[in-house]
């Protein structure tokens, strides 16, 4: 069965946000949501959530500002954790 990886992103920010009505792809950056804290959150998120380690040079804001943009860079973690070229 496939996950549904953006849906799973976007229902973790609306968690903590819950008057948040952030689509796919919103930055949710320029919306507000995002503070030092909530950013850290998000990345044990993702890594405990789809068991893949980000390392510090993937710890850029590109691949944070959106659930598309998480969606990928799990994608490719995955893909890089068993052996497959993404």
């Amino acid at each position: 069965m496939s996950r549904d990886v953006t849906s799973e992103v976007l229902a973790f920010i609306v968690s903590r946000f819950p008057q948040a009505e952030v689509t796919e792809s919103e930055d949710i950056f320029s919306l507000g949501y995002v503070n030092s804290l909530f950013a850290m959150e998000l990345v044990m998120f993702l890594e405990k959530t789809f068991e893949i380690t980000i390392p510090n040079e993937e710890l850029r804001i590109d691949n944070f500002r959106t659930a598309l943009a998480m969606a990928d860079l799990i994608g490719r973690r995955s893909a890089d954790a068993v052996g497959i070229a993404p």
